[in-house]
């Protein structure tokens, strides 16, 4: 009896771990998405993702996309909306998408993407690459200490750098820690200013602008053209939306395919063929060197071999 007991006991828990380490075959699949707001570069990260799903799965996947028009309060909602009506995966695209899912469920599979650091954005000590739980997904983190290179390369006589974020982005405050580190040891002075919202982000950016030789703007959806241009202040942009405002050169990564990845991942996790416990963290694929001729023209920049015009 206690080996009979035994066997039984190994079976359902072998049962069990499948059943939390990936989802079980289906014939259809029903994946929310909650996506932080209209943004190009976020709109083009859950194109790459349903893209990619689709062509996986085909009309087994059906989606449920809603915008949470840049309230986190509003990711929340949706989330918990997606959780009662007991959605296959959730994919959280921005950081505060994330948290929200987070929060909300241990059960559900969670990809993350258009997400900069996950261990910031989740709180996690001694970062190995892999969330684990129930919770994976992309970074859309560029490399920081080539776009700090990049600040050198463009404007070799500059000595302070400014860094202009939103301090209610989790992931922008990440960026700046970390670009300050890397500019600070390229011998430049990095001064961080932070706005709250859009009712201040034309003051700080201002008084950015007046302390500063160059600007640089993380991955944040921050809107300034309006200031820095007539300002004759040239801005480094974190990502390629950003550059094609306000910005005059970038270090860019495409969210089209991570939004590809994106869709790759959970179209194995859906199917059973991988364990998101185990799926580490992935990134770009690749960047670019990137360059905003209107911009440049207008603050009379020369641009070397080796960056791409943007558009």
């Amino acid at each position: 009896m206690k080996k009979i007991l035994a066997i039984v006991l190994a079976a359902v828990m072998l049962l069990s771990m499948t059943a939390c380490g990936a989802a079980a075959k289906k014939d259809t699949y029903v994946v929310g998405i909650c996506q932080l707001v209209q943004h190009d570069a976020l709109d083009a990260a859950t194109k790459g993702f349903q893209d990619a799903l689709t062509e996986a799965l085909g009309d087994k996947v059906k989606f449920e996309v809603q915008n949470a028009s840049g309230d986190s309060v509003n990711c929340t909602t949706i989330i918990n909306g997606f959780v009662s009506s007991k959605v296959d995966l959730i994919m959280a695209n921005a950081t505060p998408a994330l948290q929200a899912a987070a929060s909300a469920t241990s059960e559900i599979p969670i990809l993350g993407t258009s997400v900069t650091d996950y261990a910031f954005a989740l709180e996690i000590e001694g970062w190995t690459g892999t969330v684990g739980g129930n919770i994976s997904g992309t970074s859309d983190l560029a490399p920081l200490d080539q776009q700090a290179a990049m600040i050198q390369e463009l404007f070799p006589d500059a000595k302070n750098i400014g860094l202009l974020y939103c301090s209610a982005e989790a992931n922008s405050q990440y960026q700046v820690d970390e670009m300050t580190k890397y500019l600070t040891e390229l011998g430049l002075t990095a001064t961080a200013f932070a706005f709250t919202d859009t009712n201040d982000v034309a003051s700080v950016a201002q008084a950015a602008c007046d302390a500063s030789d160059v600007l640089y703007i993380p991955t944040d959806n921050t809107a300034i053209a309006n200031v820095v241009l007539p300002a004759k202040v040239p801005v480094i942009a974190g990502e390629a939306g950003i550059c094609e405002g306000c910005g005059i050169a970038t270090l860019s990564i495409s969210y089209y395919d991570l939004g590809v990845a994106t869709g790759k991942m959970a179209a194995k996790i859906l199917t059973g063929e991988a364990d998101i416990s185990q799926m580490p963290v992935e990134y770009a694929p690749q960047v670019t060197k990137m360059y905003n001729a209107a911009n440049c023209e207008a603050l009379g920049v020369t641009i070397p071999d080796g960056y791409e015009p943007l558009g």
